[in-house]
């Protein structure tokens, strides 16, 4: 797990319309990577960024939703929850590695290779905080309050 004070892995990674988005070097940034697209918790999650966009938006904060859905899956998705976030596709797990968060994981008793429920803060390039293994029910509101206490 990255932690506070890790320089931030660049990235550039397509999203849901098939368009390369790349890791600002400048401001902030939430990074967060899901499992799966248009699963129970993954929904919950996405959604409450979404209730929350407006926030996010008015503090000038970039969210960027990372699994390794293909960019087709990642549209649909988008459109059936009228998601407000940056979903990008990382179909190899390599952005997700870089970040500590994809290997092996046990889903319904089989061991699988996937992305872990994690969560980065970047200022500037820079992680300023970090989430491990995050309740996707209120994440987006939680992100908030910990960032506003920067």
């Amino acid at each position: 797990m990255l932690e506070p004070g890790d320089g931030a892995p660049a990235f550039a990674l397509d999203n849901h319309a098939g368009e390369s988005v790349a890791l600002p070097t400048e401001g902030m940034a939430v990074v967060y990577f899901y499992p799966r697209a248009d699963t129970p918790g993954c929904t919950t999650e996405a959604c409450s960024f979404r209730d929350a966009w407006s926030e996010y938006e008015s503090r000038g904060i970039d969210v960027f939703g990372v699994s390794d859905n293909p960019v087709e899956d990642l549209a649909a998705f988008r459109a059936e929850h009228s998601l407000t976030v940056e979903l990008l596709s990382d179909p190899d797990g390599a952005v997700a590695s870089a970040y500590d968060s994809y290997g092996e994981k046990n889903v319904f008793g089989d061991t699988v290779e996937g992305t872990f429920r994690n969560t980065y803060v970047v200022r500037d390039g820079t992680v300023v905080l970090a989430y491990e293994g995050v309740d996707p029910e209120d994440h987006a509101d939680e992100l908030l309050a910990d960032i506003d206490s920067l």
